[in-house]
C-alpha cells in the first residue's frame, strides 16, 4: 500500500471532499497515514476564502518541499500535490512559486485523481476543469465520529462582491434527490447519528434539476427515513428560506432546530456594496418568522468587520443588529481582499489593518456576550443531547439546536447515545448538566 498524508483546510465541503478522495484512493492501493515521515504523497486540500487560509496552504507546501529534498538525498521519491480552492484559482502559477510541487487539481477534478497520480510518475500535472466530471461510486472513508457530511449541492450563483466561491466552486449544481437518499441510507447503516447536509446555499437546492426537487421536499424525504438519527444543514441564504422549509423543520422528527444564516453586515449600504440581496429589515423579518414558528430554535450567523469603505457608524450598526436579533452565535472575520472579486478591486477604499483588527475585537466581544446570553435561557431546561465525546471523564455532546453540553455525573454512556439532561449552569461557549432525567 502506498501512503498519502493529507491536510484539509477550510470548510466542511473540503472535509467532505477529503473523505471522497480517501475512499476513492483506497481502491488503488493507497491508505492514509498520520506520520509525515511515512508518506509517499503529500496533499493539501485548500481554502481560498481569506488570505490567511492561502498562506497556511503555502506554508504546508514549503515544509513538504524540504522533506522531499531530504528524502531524495536518502534515495526515496516523494510527491507533493495541492487541490481545492487555491488550486482552482492559481492553477499553473503554483508551479512557479513551488517548483517541487508535482500535482495541481481543482475542485471539479476530484474524480480524476487516480489517473492523475499515474501521470505524475513521469511529469508534473495540472488539471483544472470548468465543468464538473460525473461522480463515481467508490466508497467514502468518513471520519470516525457521530456526524457524517453529506453534500447536496455545490457552487454558488450569488456572486457576493467579497467572495471567491463562485470562482472556485463554480455555479450552483444540485445532486438528484435519489442519489442523496441513497447516500443517506448508507450513512445510517454505518451507524452515524447525525447527517449534516452541505451546500454553499442549501435553500436554493434543486433549481437546476427537473421536476419538483427542492430543499423542502428533500428534507421531508430524509426525515421519513427509518433510524434513530438527526439531520442538520448549512448554510442558508436569508431570502431563499421558504415558508415551506420553515414548516418542514417545525413539524419534523429528525431535523434539528438550527439555522445558520450569514448576515455579514447590519448596515444596508454595506449589504448593497457586498451584493447581498436583502436589507436589514428583511433579514430581521426572516429571523422573526423562524423564531415565531420553531420552539427553541438556534440562529447563527457570519459577520465581516472592516469591509471596504465601512464607516465607524456603519460598523456599529452590525453590533446593534446582533443584540436586536438575539443571535445565538456568529462566526466573525476581518475583511480579507480577494483580488479576483469585485470588492478586491475597489480602489482607495480599503480600511487599515489595525483598524480592522480593532473592529474585529469589538465584534468578537459582542458575539461572546450574545452566546452567553443565549445559553443562559436554557438553565433549568431539559434537553436531548447526543454524546459525541469524552474528555478527562466528562461526557460531552450537542443538543438538537447545536448547543455544546458537558455532562457531569457518574453514569456510563457510549459515544452515539441520546440522553436527556437538565441544564444547571452555563458558560460563554457551553452548558453544564449534572442530573439526568430517566
Amino acid at each position: 500500500m502506498k501512503k498519502i498524508y493529507i491536510d484539509t483546510l477550510g470548510c466542511q465541503m473540503n472535509k467532505s471532499d477529503t473523505e471522497r478522495i480517501l475512499g476513492m484512493l483506497s481502491h488503488f492501493n493507497w491508505e492514509r497515514c498520520e506520520n509525515e515521515d511515512e508518506a509517499d504523497l503529500f496533499l493539501v486540500n485548500t481554502c481560498a476564502i481569506r488570505q490567511l487560509s492561502v498562506d497556511k496552504a503555502y506554508s504546508r507546501l514549503g515544509n513538504w518541499g524540504r522533506i522531499k529534498k531530504e528524502k531524495k538525498q536518502q534515495g526515496k521519491t516523494v510527491k507533493i500535490g495541492i487541490c481545492g480552492c487555491v488550486a482552482q484559482l492559481e492553477k499553473e502559477k503554483i508551479f512557479k512559486k513551488f517548483p517541487y510541487v508535482d500535482l495541481i487539481f481543482g475542485t471539479r477534478n476530484i474524480f480524476e485523481l487516480p489517473k492523475l497520480l499515474e501521470k505524475i510518475d513521469n511529469e508534473r500535472v495540472c488539471e483544472i476543469n470548468d465543468m464538473p466530471l460525473e461522480e463515481n461510486d467508490y466508497q467514502i472513508i468518513r471520519d470516525k465520529s457521530t456526524n457524517a457530511w453529506l453534500p447536496i449541492m455545490e457552487g454558488c450563483d450569488n456572486f457576493c462582491s467579497y467572495c471567491v466561491v463562485p470562482y472556485t466552486r463554480g455555479r450552483e449544481r444540485s445532486r438528484e434527490i435519489k442519489d442523496i437518499i441513497k447516500e443517506a441510507k448508507e450513512i445510517i447503516a454505518q451507524g452515524y447519528r447525525e447527517i449534516t447536509l452541505l451546500g454553499q446555499n442549501v435553500d436554493s437546492y434543486g433549481k437546476n434539476l427537473e421536476g419538483n426537487q427542492n430543499f423542502a421536499r428533500l428534507l421531508k424525504e430524509l426525515d421519513n427515513l427509518e433510524g434513530n438519527f438527526r439531520i442538520r444543514f448549512t448554510s442558508s441564504y436569508p431570502t431563499d428560506i421558504t415558508d415551506e422549509v420553515i414548516d418542514v423543520v417545525k413539524n419534523s422528527k429528525k431535523i434539528c432546530e438550527c439555522f445558520h444564516i450569514p448576515m455579514q453586515s447590519g448596515n444596508d449600504r454595506i449589504l448593497k456594496a457586498m451584493n447581498r440581496r436583502y436589507s436589514v429589515s428583511e433579514y430581521k423579518n426572516i429571523v422573526q418568522k423562524i423564531r415565531n414558528n420553531i420552539k427553541d430554535v438556534t440562529i447563527t450567523s457570519d459577520f465581516i468587520a472592516g469591509f471596504p469603505s465601512e464607516t465607524e457608524e456603519e460598523f456599529y450598526d452590525t453590533i446593534k443588529a446582533i443584540d436586536e436579533l438575539e443571535l445565538d452565535y456568529s462566526n466573525t472575520a476581518s475583511y480579507s481582499p480577494r483580488p479576483i472579486t469585485k470588492a478586491g478591486k475597489m480602489e482607495n477604499q480599503f480600511i487599515d489593518e489595525d483598524e480592522k483588527k480593532r473592529r474585529l475585537q469589538i465584534l468578537n466581544e459582542k458575539v461572546k456576550n450574545a452566546s452567553l446570553k443565549s445559553n443562559e435561557k436554557y438553565i433549568g431546561k431539559t434537553l436531548e443531547v447526543l454524546i459525541d465525546g469524552i474528555n478527562k471523564g466528562v461526557y460531552q455532546g450537542r443538543t438538537r439546536n447545536n448547543k455544546v453540553v458537558h455532562i457531569l455525573d457518574d453514569n456510563k454512556y457510549n459515544i452515539g447515545d441520546f440522553v436527556f439532561v437538565t441544564i444547571e449552569k452555563v458558560s460563554t461557549w457551553c452548558m453544564f448538566a449534572k442530573k439526568l432525567n430517566n
